[in-house]
């Protein structure tokens, strides 16, 4: 059963969308630790790095390479948009890493879903479902500890406290990073162009990080009430912001969340009403001076003994308020509508720096660090509001055939209007074999920053309008006995209007965003699982995507054609299981202008042993990643930053143990 598809329960084979759902019990099973992992897995998805800080990039069915931080796929906490207003992803909390003892199950739209969804799920939508009391009956304990000085310990509770359901979590950990090193970065470029020697490559990445986390869901009647923390504190900058190394700079990030919700189906006859009001609290600070470029540096003609230094701090809060109605009193109809109101503000910014820019937009010098917020921030406070309504009608108009139709309408108070509707069409074709035909319009609004942004690589552009996306899927579902299942599914999209940087005209340094170019694509994913027996499980995917650019007429550039996943489960009688996986990610082509090969293909091989008790009791957990020390690499950007592409990790391994009560 999914609810991502519609908002409300739908079996996977009827719901009106490729859809895909990971239980808690198949993320322990694969031995995955973090979110990043578990999507990984998904048909569809790869997981590519950006060098700032090694942020996930989430890239499905082609969409969000190339090394950019991007918010191609709207990523839920519970139906709840965890997108930051200003990169607009998830921003540097998740991008070290979400855990995944506290989540009950994830499910994924892939394909368009801003018909139900609104911004941002453009290529797709992760929902991230956290335990409630049901999930986590009495209390639990766990330690982790593993290579590259990784550890963790969590606890967690679920009960009734009186007449409340309660669920509680906590956790702490920290890594001290990659041990992977980079050969060449964008400093060792300006060391040649104006004969210095300030680089730091060859040296290593940065991704270390010490991890807070904490939740608490509590549900009484009709009233459901969560809340949550987290922090990523000492938390390194990956290759660099502005990819140079820095092994010294460091960031803290705090978010809190906090949600209410109510709904209830007996007010009414036929009528299921509900409401939700949240708000999150992002806090983004760079205790240390940040250092763009290292010392003795010169970029543009200007030389930084000390180094290029910036210290962007910002500070946004959001409030999301909506509602929705449902009605089945029409025979064969099952009607909802809704609408809400988004306050999106960073109302606070502060930065440091030893430059200013002049009007042509080149650094300049200024001697020791200090305050600029007053006078050249990196971006300026904002206010962005949303109003938004949506409908939507699932029609049963005979025995074996569905359709689904809808669209939502959203009023940006800075970046104009949209509309995107969808239409499914469901066909129980026979009783092991059910088609479908989907068509979707999809948005992604452009971020405060690629507005309002103020900086010497990249300036923002208010006049910025929202990208847009339409994709045409075919899909076929087969059943043929209760321990096998196949799926397969075609797709094609159009992106248009792509926000991308643009070099600004000579004398001008740097770059600005504009609305600019379209982009083609087609794919096939296929899926499949099959219960050999009731101790071995096999499951798998194939997933071929080719994407171009029509104005180079080339392809789009660092996204996978071709993904290949396989995993097998054994479960002993003796209560050990054994899981494999493989994954194959192969033919990464560059975009024009980017002279270098393809980035190399690789293949991964990952084995996790654990113990299954029963309810209560002691598990015990161990896994080998990477087994055969794959040399992994993600896309770098214009091979004047990172020739050699993003290194990530090698082999490594932990050891788990939980025990329950």
């Amino acid at each position: 059963m999914v609810s991502i598809a519609t908002g409300a329960p739908r079996t996977v084979r009827r719901a009106p969308a490729v859809t895909s759902v990971v239980t808690a019990g198949d993320i322990a099973a694969m031995g995955a630790t973090t979110l990043d992992e578990v999507v990984g897995a998904i048909p569809g998805v790869h997981v590519s790095r950006a060098a700032v800080r090694y942020a996930p990039l989430f890239v499905m069915r082609g969409v969000g390479g190339g090394g950019q931080v991007g918010p191609d796929v709207l990523v839920l906490r519970d139906g709840v948009p965890m997108t930051t207003s200003y990169n607009g992803d998830t921003g540097a909390g998740w991008g070290f890493g979400i855990p995944v003892e506290n989540i009950a199950r994830i499910e994924v739209i892939r394909g368009p879903g801003s018909a139900l969804y609104g911004a941002d799920a453009f290529a797709g939508v992760i929902n991230v479902i956290t335990k409630t009391a049901a999930d986590t009956p009495g209390t639990e304990f766990g330690v982790r500890g593993g290579t590259l000085g990784t550890w963790n310990a969590w606890g967690q509770y679920g009960g009734q406290l009186g007449p409340v359901a309660a669920a509680a979590y906590v956790r702490v950990g920290g890594t001290e990073g990659l041990d992977r090193r980079i050969g060449a970065d964008a400093q060792t470029q300006n060391d040649k162009r104006f004969h210095t020697h300030a680089s730091l490559a060859p040296g290593q990445v940065n991704t270390g990080h010490d991890d807070y986390d904490a939740s608490v869901n509590l549900s009484y009647g009709h009233w459901l009430v969560r809340g949550g923390f987290l922090r990523r504190d000492h938390a390194e900058t990956g290759a660099g912001v502005s990819s140079a190394l820095d092994p010294s700079s460091w960031g803290r990030v705090d978010e809190f969340t906090a949600d209410v919700g109510w709904s209830s189906n007996e007010i009414l006859d036929n009528w299921n009403l509900g409401i939700t009001g949240s708000f999150l609290e992002y806090d983004f600070e760079i205790p240390t001076n940040l250092m763009l470029y290292p010392a003795g540096a010169r970029i543009a003609g200007r030389n930084f003994p000390n180094g290029m230094v910036g210290g962007p701090n910002h500070w946004e809060h959001q409030f999301r308020f909506s509602g929705f109605a449902e009605y089945a009193g029409w025979r064969d109809h099952q009607w909802r509508a809704g609408a809400g109101h988004d306050l999106l503000e960073i109302y606070k910014t502060r930065t440091y720096k030893n430059f200013l820019l002049n009007p042509a937009g080149v650094p300049i010098p200024t001697g020791p660090v200090m305050e600029y917020s007053a006078i050249q921030p990196f971006v300026r406070p904002h206010e962005r509001d949303v109003d938004y309504f949506y409908v939507q009608d699932e029609w049963q108009f005979a025995r074996d055939w569905g359709l689904t139709a809808g669209l939502r309408h959203d009023r940006y108070s800075d970046a104009g209007t949209t509309t995107n509707p969808r239409v499914a069409l469901v066909w129980d074709t026979t009783l092991t074999l059910t088609t479908k035909l989907l068509y979707g319009c999809a948005f992604r609004a452009p971020s405060f920053n690629e507005q309002f942004g103020i900086n010497p690589v990249a300036s923002g552009n208010p006049a910025l309008a929202p990208e847009e996306v339409e994709t045409l899927e075919a899909v076929v579902l087969w059943h043929p006995s209760d321990t096998a299942q196949l799926s397969f599914n075609v797709f094609r999209f159009r992106m248009d209007n792509l926000i991308r940087l643009v070099t600004n005209p000579a004398p001008a340094p740097g770059s600005t965003f504009q609305n600019i170019g379209s982009v083609e694509g087609t794919g096939l994913e296929l899926e499949g699982r099959w219960d050999y027996s009731r101790a071995l499980h096999f499951t798998g995917s194939y997933s071929l995507q080719r994407a171009e650019d029509l104005a180079t007429h080339q392809d789009a550039g660092y996204a996978p054609r071709h993904d290949v996943y396989a995993r097998a489960e054994w479960r002993h009688a003796s209560g050990w299981n054994v899981d494999g996986q493989l994954n194959y990610i192969g033919d990464r082509r560059r975009t024009k202008g980017d002279a270098r090969p393809g980035v190399p293909d690789y293949t991964t091989v990952d084995f996790t042993v654990r113990n299954s008790p029963t309810r209560y009791g002691w598990q015990l957990s161990f896994s080998l990643r990477n087994v055969f020390d794959a040399d992994v690499r993600e896309p770098s950007l214009a091979p004047g930053l990172i020739p050699n592409d993003l290194p990530q990790a090698g082999r490594s391994s932990y050891v788990q143990a939980t025990y329950r009560f």
